[in-house]
């Protein structure tokens, strides 16, 4: 299976974030958080987030650009949803569709699960309220989400200006969040780093179930 490599870097990234998260809640853990809470890294986040300092201007922008992937994921829901009333048959739906879908819902279900259980909270109050803050959801969000639309796109369209076009605003909304998400300073940089190797962890097993399911159904056709 020639797709298998990214099979492996996304096991071996989400390895690294169970390990990473581990540390997190083991190494120079210290009482720097809001209210005397726990951190891990703690002279490092505090050193980092000394230097970014506060900004809930790009707090909110980037809250609100959050909404982004949400809505990318309801686009292709609607995608779905239009072919299995037009095909009549959950099984007619485009397979890279349905696998969507699915890898969606599992986001949805880490983001609650990472919700529930506080392994860092944020430097600062949220409207007054202590939030957990590990991972940063709306980096996890914006990372595994906005890929997606690039890889589905791509195998659809075929003019390669509007390709071109989607990936490199995938791309740039993609940076501008993960900046723009680190430099409010409303997380941790742990926070930060956790969510990109999950996310980027997720998508690349995301993408080789794909290819490899598509790679099944040529062969099976060439059968």
């Amino acid at each position: 299976m020639k797709n298998k490599k990214y099979f492996i870097t996304g096991l071996i990234l989400i390895c690294v974030f169970a390990v990473w998260t581990i540390m997190i809640q083991t190494v120079d853990v210290k009482l720097i958080g809001q209210g005397e809470t726990k951190t891990g890294f703690a002279s490092f986040n505090l050193w980092f987030h000394t230097i970014t300092g506060v900004n809930m201007i790009l707090y909110y922008i980037t809250d609100w650009f959050g909404l982004v992937p949400i809505f990318c994921c309801f686009t292709f829901g609607i995608t779905g949803l239009i072919q299995l009333i037009k095909r009549k048959n959950l099984f007619k739906v485009d397979t890279d569709i349905i696998i969507s879908g699915i890898y969606y819902i599992v986001i949805i279900l880490l983001y609650l699960f990472f919700e529930m259980i506080p392994i860092n909270y944020r430097p600062v109050l949220i409207d007054g309220m202590l939030e957990t803050s590990y991972p940063s959801s709306t980096t996890l969000l914006v990372l595994s989400v906005m890929p997606t639309v690039s890889f589905l796109t791509n195998r659809r369209l075929t003019n390669e200006y509007f390709r071109t076009v989607i990936n490199i605003s995938v791309i740039l909304f993609s940076v501008f969040m993960i900046i723009g998400r680190t430099l409010s300073g409303v997380h941790w940089i742990t926070d930060i780093i956790g969510a990109v190797l999950l996310s980027a962890g997720l998508f690349l097993i995301y993408k080789w179930i794909i290819l490899f399911t598509n790679e099944r159904r040529l062969n099976r056709g060439i059968q």
